[in-house]
């Protein structure tokens, strides 16, 4: 049997089956995060300690989300054309050495440097692990196989690895300095070149090399036509523009891009606001530190648990098109309810309990029904595009997130405070839950019998796929 844009036949018994797919995609998917996640908690802190000001605290921050949006496209194309597994493998490379600066630079060139290979290895990361995971269970079971279970499970398996490198990360330079005081003598005997702060991005340098290795030897893949250089420089622009396409052409696929740029702009929102607010609850800025470090965990673990549910609530809801409907639009409540309890809010001191476990439950609810939209999203998604544009449309997904969600966040900034900067992102969230009221035919829905039509070249996304 051949996939479609593939690379040539591939007999059943060469593949692996559905059920060890979705578990190695699930383990990928953690081993990535959790390094990533441990350095998320020190970051600033480990910066500052080096040195840095706020601007070049901002300004390395800069240099990752630019590289990741500068990539984002032709990392995804690059993907469709070499393979998976080897971008995949080149992504945990460069988080690696990304993660060596990160813990041993001490000056401002070669921390950005880290933060660039960091946002450089995320984009190369976008799309191969899920187009793999994809590409294996139709070669096993073919191109109606269900793919929801496994997305979610990968999606879960982030959120948790996300959720642990977050708390590894906030309490192992904490713990280096009990007792005989370890990090102080580490530091002392390296020179200053390693801190406590350090300590985290270390640790997630091991578990990259765990993740190498995985990668290397866990996921097989179809083998590919031999590519040359020429042809990979010509066939990468090819297939973004193809990948680009997609989304003017097939109204479904709009409906997955858009969504997941209304996504961009409620979770930056959350991210931008949420510090803020935690200070604002506890008085100080360092309890509202250590409140925004329990969040973010939280929110990570409610992302997780949203994910676990995306099945059930596809079922329940009716099919995959119902449970984004719910999912986005219970993101959506969530947000707006954070935005109408920081309207709430008395200004002079802490808000009162009612407001404040109203808050509580609107947090969960934006990370639970993002959470449990994604894996239906995706699973549409992959209906409408074949192994040959995969990744590039995980891509053109991911940077449309990306780019409304640093729109978003530039405007926030101008906006008065208290609810007006909650209920933009909201509100948005709510437009993008509200492209899925009305259905589409339902022979357009997974496991539906309509006819598609060829592709025009082997890098062309099919349109009508059910």
């Amino acid at each position: 049997m051949t996939e479609a844009g593939g690379a040539g036949p591939v007999r059943r018994s060469d593949v692996l089956d559905p059920r060890t797919a979705r578990r190695r995609y699930a383990v990928v998917c953690a081993l990535f995060w959790l390094p990533l996640g441990m350095a998320i908690a020190p970051m600033v802190a480990l910066l500052t300690e080096r040195g840095l000001g706020l601007a070049a605290v901002a300004g390395c921050v800069a240099a990752h989300s630019l590289t990741a949006a500068v990539l984002e496209l032709p990392t995804g194309g690059l993907s469709d054309v070499l393979g998976r597994r080897s971008v995949l493998a080149a992504a945990g490379l460069l988080d690696l050495v990304a993660l060596v600066l990160h813990a041993l630079g001490t000056t401002v060139w070669v921390l950005a440097l880290g933060m660039a290979l960091k946002g450089a290895g995320r984009a190369l990361s976008s799309g191969p692990a899920e187009a793999w995971y994809v590409d294996t269970v139709h070669a096993s079971a073919g191109p109606d196989a269900e793919l929801r279970t496994g997305l979610a499970r990968g999606a879960a398996a982030t959120g948790a690895a996300l959720a642990a490198g977050v708390l590894i990360g906030g309490a192992l330079p904490w713990l280096l300095g009990l007792g005989p005081d370890l990090g102080a003598r580490i530091e002392q005997a390296t020179g200053g070149l390693v801190l406590p702060l350090s300590a985290p991005a270390l640790l997630g340098v091991a578990v990259e090399i765990v993740f190498l290795v995985y990668v290397l030897t866990a996921l097989p893949e179809p083998p590919r036509p031999r590519t040359t250089l020429r042809g990979v420089l010509s066939g990468v622009p090819a297939t973004v523009m193809a990948g680009v396409r997609l989304g003017g052409r097939d109204a479904l696929v709009r409906r997955v891009l858009l969504s997941a740029a209304a996504a961009g702009s409620a979770l930056v929102t959350v991210e931008v606001l949420t510090p803020g607010r935690a200070v604002d609850l506890t008085g100080a800025p360092e309890t509202g530190a250590v409140l925004f470090a329990g969040l973010a965990c939280a929110g990570f673990l409610c992302s997780m648990a949203g994910s676990h549910l995306a099945p059930l609530l596809a079922r329940v809801a009716g099919g995959s098109e119902r449970a984004v409907l719910a999912g986005l639009g219970a993101a959506a409540a969530g947000l707006l309810l954070l935005g109408a309890t920081a309207a709430a809010a008395v200004p002079s001191g802490p808000a009162g309990p009612a407001p404040l476990a109203l808050a509580v439950l609107g947090y969960a609810l934006v990370y639970v029904g993002l959470g449990a939209a994604g894996p239906s999203e995706n699973e549409l998604l992959h209906r409408r595009v074949d192994s040959a544009g995969r990744a590039t449309a995980l891509s053109v997904q991911s940077l449309a997130l990306q780019l409304v969600g640093a729109g978003t966040g530039m405007v926030v900034g101008h906006l008065p405070g208290g609810a007006p900067r909650w209920l933009l992102g909201g509100l948005v969230l709510l437009a993008g839950a509200l492209l899925w009221a009305r259905r589409t035919p339902a022979a357009t829905e997974p496991g539906g019998s309509a006819p598609t039509r060829p592709a025009r070249t082997a890098r062309t996304a099919k349109e009508g796929t059910s």
